[in-house]
């Protein structure tokens, strides 16, 4: 499996893989996966949330009760739920989005896909979302996975991340692009 250093160095990195490791050794990859993104999307609704698990005041058993309530209440996963209890234990909840980027880019790379997120003015369809996805399985020449997401600020086309390359077709860079032409 090819991971980045950038990865595999950082503090979520290795909490992430640590939590992969234990996924792969259960065969509850998967599983994880999908408590992982319902801690996000919990994250994404809940600004309280938040500010909760950034929060240095909270106490460690604090913690360790909200993360257990927070784990009962999304229905995660036993071992989802004891690596919440170590990331409160030792003070790094505040980290738990870092390490789910990190552990759903360890998850892509074993299965040999690439995510990439797709920037857009306009919501997309799912026709174009699937005619996007295939264009960029050709270029790649791997699975992508897309996440898509909408940016009012781009005023039109689509600004693509893959990795470390960006493709900005956006009508906001082509504005200042000319304005930049123009000013000499």
């Amino acid at each position: 499996m090819e991971l980045s250093a950038g990865i595999k160095a950082s503090l979520a990195g290795r909490y992430a893989s640590a939590l992969f490791d234990l996924a792969s050794e259960a065969g509850t990859v998967t599983a994880v996966e999908g408590d992982l993104v319902k801690l996000r999307q919990a994250l994404a609704e809940s600004a309280d949330l938040r500010a909760l698990i950034d929060n240095p005041q909270v106490s460690r058993g604090q913690m360790g009760n909200v993360v257990a309530g927070l784990a009962t209440h999304l229905g995660i996963s036993t071992l989802t739920g004891n690596f919440l209890g170590v990331l409160a234990q030792n003070r790094r909840v505040g980290q738990l989005p870092a390490v789910i980027r990190a552990f759903t880019a360890i998850a892509a790379a074993q299965r040999g896909e690439v995510a990439a997120e797709v920037a857009s003015a306009h919501p997309l369809s799912d026709a174009q979302l699937t005619e996007l996805e295939s264009r960029l399985r050709a270029r790649e020449g791997r699975t992508v996975k897309l996440q898509s997401r909408v940016d009012p600020d781009l005023l039109g086309g689509l600004v693509v991340t893959i990795g470390s390359k960006r493709i900005d077709s956006s009508i906001r860079t082509r504005l200042n692009t000319l304005a930049q032409a123009m000013k000499g």
